[in-house]
């Protein structure tokens, strides 16, 4: 086996970044993936590390089978470990950074709810908005980090196909990589990753081998090893296949 784990983002990944539903037989042969790799321990499991919160990222986690390998939640602020059933807050967050999130959350609640802009619910150290006119929404990242920049906010803005995604400039989903590895004792010559985002750098830099759906940025593509043919949770399962792991029965 090359690999132990594959730690795979959630959204453009494993689900469409819209609103339109999971693709749960697709996830039940990655669960069945999971439950052989784990017994039979010459497979990699497939793990996650995504921005949404902590409950959807403890959810999806239980459903694909996954009992032996952290996860991470909301960017890196939160890591689930299936082994424990516990949940963990990365310890560099400060009370200071937590009133910073806080007060940006207000401002855009007072400056921006008004337009339309929604926060998404469940997330505790990190703030995600969403406008239905994905042009406008992006057009206002300038303002965002100014804004950031003038109240000396510690956060990173950035972007997914149809979200921004305000996080803590000091955690990510690289600081969650590491701090999983410290949890779990895996190395990461025997990690791979999926992304589809520019923000899934953070994945690419702390494993040794990364791929890509069809659908990922293509200022992504460049960083992966492989690069599927297939989108979304389809170009997962051949991710897998590729690396040599999935097997049905």
């Amino acid at each position: 086996m090359q690999f132990d784990a594959v730690i795979c983002d959630i959204d453009g990944c494993l689900g469409p970044e819209s609103h339109h539903p999971l693709d749960a037989s697709s996830l039940a042969r990655l669960a069945e993936h999971n439950r052989r790799a784990i017994a039979s321990r010459d497979l990699p499991v497939i793990a996650l590390a995504s921005g949404r919160p902590f409950p959807f990222v403890e959810c999806l986690c239980r459903l694909m089978a996954n009992t032996v390998v952290p996860c991470i939640a909301e960017n890196g602020v939160w890591l689930y470990d299936p082994v424990q059933g516990d949940f963990v807050i990365d310890p560099a967050v400060t009370p200071n950074d937590l009133a910073s999130v806080g007060a940006l959350a207000q401002w855009i609640t007072r400056e921006l709810a008004p337009k339309g802009v929604v926060m998404q619910p469940g997330k505790s150290a990190s703030i995600s908005i969403y406008h239905p006119d994905t042009d406008y929404l992006m057009s206002l990242m300038p303002t965002i980090a100014g804004i950031s920049h003038s109240h000396s906010w510690p956060i990173r803005v950035s972007r997914t196909v149809r979200w921004i995604n305000l996080d803590l400039t000091h955690v990510s989903k690289a600081t969650g990589i590491a701090r999983l590895i410290a949890r779990s004792g895996l190395e990461k010559s025997r990690l791979a990753g999926v992304g589809d985002s520019l923000s899934d750098l953070a994945i690419a830099e702390r494993v040794a081998y990364f791929a890509c759906p069809s659908n990922a940025d293509e200022k992504l593509k460049p960083h992966a090893q492989y690069v599927s043919n297939h989108e979304e949770i389809e170009g997962v399962l051949d991710i897998i296949e590729h690396l040599g792991g999935l097997r049905d029965s």
